[in-house]
């Protein structure tokens, strides 16, 4: 057992682009059953915040998670009430367990993201049950379309997520390239603008009947134009944005009509889609809120005094620096400020920062701990709060 948690080659979680104060403190602890691996856990995990993972019989990473409390999380691992639960079918197939303290909640919440992107442990993403896996809503491919991802293309017109639910998402995405008459072929489909000379007049036909019922705009057909295409695209876009509430408006008015004509299957299908539509438009007015208004410093302390200003540009994590405490961190805060200052003068547009992942964890930790937004502050006014900091309590 021993020798084969030596060898795994993730023993190591690797480095933290938002931590500033170098190398955080982890343990590992190895055992041969269940129940001496929770007494080597009672004696040795320490109640402070962190992430943890958990290694199989062949030393690999099999799921990370985090808590503000390593010790009593951990513990409920082996608590009866988990046996039939998640919980309990992970901690079956466990024989070691690393764990790496965080100053805080919320720097363990961002290292437990890295990780998960980074490592893909398979029970973060796949083997229990009813695990809903991430997908992108993308716009885009030539010409573009709304599509779904597990990860993004790098060329898209825009790119919003994660969400979560395979099946309401399908149907999101069916209804949206509906509404907005939007293609929905594959990339082999020859595509046809109404403005492209032709040596031999001919008529072309569509690729399906989406244009014949005027659900599509037949870029295959000559049926539109490639500028009144990309009007529809921009159109598709606003929705994007959290600026367009047609595709909710016309689901909603199709169920109204269909259940007025007793067309209950027909009716029971909308109302589907209107969910499906209300779930991602609720969470692209969350993001676009988010990429709006939090553009500041947020300063999170440590329970160990290791506490980070982290830079919070238009929703996303940016940067981050060790909290100042002592007179001589004036010039290099000084220096930082500046770069964060030019940094910050333009707002991004979906996600095109170093980090666009960290948008829904910031956007999600906010809603859920509005408290938090006290200590936050534009960076203007960070030379102020470091007078306040250095004040002796």
């Amino acid at each position: 057992m021993n020798a084969i948690i030596k060898d795994s080659p993730q023993l190591c979680f690797g480095a933290n682009p938002f931590n500033p104060h170098g190398p955080r403190p982890m343990e590992l602890i190895g055992a041969p059953s269940k129940k001496q691996l929770r007494q080597r856990l009672a004696q040795s995990c320490p109640r402070v915040p962190g992430v943890y993972g958990m290694l199989d019989r062949h030393g690999r990473l099999i799921y990370v998670g985090k808590s503000k409390s390593l010790r009593s999380r951990l513990g409920s691992y082996f608590a009866n009430s988990s046996v039939n639960e998640k919980g309990g079918r992970i901690i079956e197939n466990t024989r070691a367990i690393l764990w790496e303290t965080q100053p805080s909640d919320f720097a363990a919440l961002v290292r437990e993201q890295q990780l998960i992107r980074r490592f893909s442990p398979r029970w973060n993403v796949q083997g229990v049950p009813k695990r809903q896996r991430p997908v992108y809503l993308c716009l885009g491919r030539n010409p573009a379309m709304f599509f779904l991802a597990s990860e993004p293309p790098s060329e898209c017109v825009a790119v919003e997520g994660p969400f979560h639910g395979a099946g309401r998402m399908k149907r999101a995405v069916e209804s949206l390239n509906k509404v907005f008459q939007l293609r929905d072929c594959g990339q082999k489909q020859v595509f046809h603008f109404a403005e492209q000379l032709e040596l031999f007049s001919m008529e072309h036909r569509p690729g399906c009947l989406r244009f014949e019922v005027g659900t599509c705009s037949g870029p295959c057909a000559a049926g539109c134009t490639r500028a009144d295409y990309d009007t529809q695209v921009s159109a598709a876009e606003s929705f994007l944005d959290g600026f367009n509430d047609e595709p909710l408006g016309i689901m909603r008015d199709q169920f109204s009509l269909a259940m007025k004509q007793h067309q209950y299957e027909l009716a029971g299908r909308a109302h589907e889609t209107v969910q499906s539509l209300e779930y991602v438009e609720r969470k692209l007015k969350l993001l676009a809120t988010a990429r709006r208004r939090f553009t500041f410093i947020y300063a999170v302390p440590g329970y160990d005094g290791c506490g980070i200003w982290y830079l919070i540009h238009s929703g996303e994590i940016a940067d981050a620096i060790a909290a100042p405490k002592h007179k001589q961190d004036d010039s290099e805060l000084g220096n930082k400020l500046r770069q964060w200052s030019a940094m910050t003068q333009n707002q991004l547009q979906r996600g095109h920062g170093i980090y666009p992942y960290t948008l829904q964890l910031v956007a999600s930790w906010f809603r859920k701990h509005r408290s938090e937004l006290e200590k936050a502050f534009p960076i203007l006014d960070a030379a102020k709060q470091f007078s306040k900091r250095k004040q002796p309590a």
